[in-house]
């Protein structure tokens, strides 16, 4: 599996390439440096010509992905490319749809404190464009160690269910605990609202998990033969957790996080079919999180399920 990287020469770059290396390092993935630069046009008083230009810019480019090549260990296999466009956003999806990428990866940018995101106006354009799933790094990233947790942020809405088989089977590969986690924005007492989001969240985990049978959905191309999880080891590992608060940002800062987890959310239903766009109880989330999060597209599953040739599963690399 590959997962495109956005690149670029400042500490939003670096973080992108920590968070892909953490990636990768669960799943053997491969990493594709992309770094866009702007297309040159020749005009009539322009003082070097168009070629001269384009070949300092490349050198530059060049430099630059080189440097960020050697943040890489040695385990993950990377390779730089150079894009020219216009859009760094357009250059990054064309990127990830020739190379076939199960993933792309970008840093967010930072204004506040404690590491959290202000979405930029290429993480904004890929948040609703994109038709694979998009891992957003926080200002700050520093971690190069696999996951430890995945969370999962369940809905009530069509298409959470498939959210979660994702999730299952992203932590099974990577034999992480999972948690599934509903945000609730209460006043008052919050005892029965609770209740019945932990009641909706154990329904949809084992509808998710009797959908694939003995084993985890998604599970049909284990790494290693005989080792796909079974349904009750899967289970152990997974808990539920509500949270709530007086604004979604604040039910996020009641729970914990560790730093090697990462939340996995859904596209909002506003999102054309097979791509992103990002709701606004999302973009709450993200303005309040401190770890990573990846955005999956609607009907992302079902777009690549009988068209993959990677070794992971629908849920994770094909959804």
């Amino acid at each position: 599996m590959r997962y495109v990287v956005g690149y670029s020469a400042n500490a939003r770059g670096h973080d992108a390439v920590n968070l892909a290396v953490s990636l990768a390092l669960g799943r053997g993935a491969s990493l594709d440096l992309v770094l866009v630069v702007p297309e040159v046009q020749q005009s009539g008083h322009a003082l070097a010509p168009k070629a001269g230009f384009e070949n300092l810019l490349t050198e530059q480019a060049q430099e630059w992905l080189d440097q960020a090549l050697a943040l890489v260990p040695s385990s993950v296999p990377a390779q730089a490319h150079i894009r020219s466009h216009d859009s760094d956003a357009h250059a990054l999806i064309e990127a990830a749809e020739e190379l076939g990428a199960d993933m792309l990866i970008i840093g967010a940018t930072s204004t506040g404190l404690f590491k959290r995101f202000t979405i930029g106006s290429v993480a904004s354009a890929l948040l609703h464009a994109s038709t694979v799933p998009v891992a957003l790094a926080p200002h700050g990233y520093h971690r190069q160690e696999a996951l430890t947790r995945i969370s999962c942020g369940l809905g009530t809405r069509a298409g959470a269910e498939k959210l979660l088989e994702f999730a299952l089977g992203m932590a099974s590969n990577r034999d992480v605990p999972l948690r599934v986690v509903s945000l609730l924005a209460l006043d008052g007492d919050a005892a029965d609202s609770a209740d019945a989001a932990r009641e909706y969240a154990a329904k949809c985990l084992a509808d998710a998990l009797a959908a694939g049978g003995p084993a985890v959905p998604g599970e049909a191309k284990a790494e290693v033969p005989g080792e796909a999880k079974t349904e009750a080891q899967v289970e152990a590992k997974t808990e539920i957790v509500v949270a709530h608060g007086r604004s979604i940002e604040e039910a996020v800062d009641r729970l914990d996080w560790e730093d090697g987890e990462v939340l996995l959310i859904g596209s909002s239903r506003l999102a054309k079919g097979r791509s992103i766009f990002l709701g606004s109880t999302a973009g709450r989330i993200l303005r309040a999180l401190p770890v990573p999060m990846i955005v999956v597209p609607s009907d992302y599953e079902l777009k690549h399920l009988n068209h993959s040739a990677s070794s992971d599963t629908p849920r994770e690399a094909q959804q």
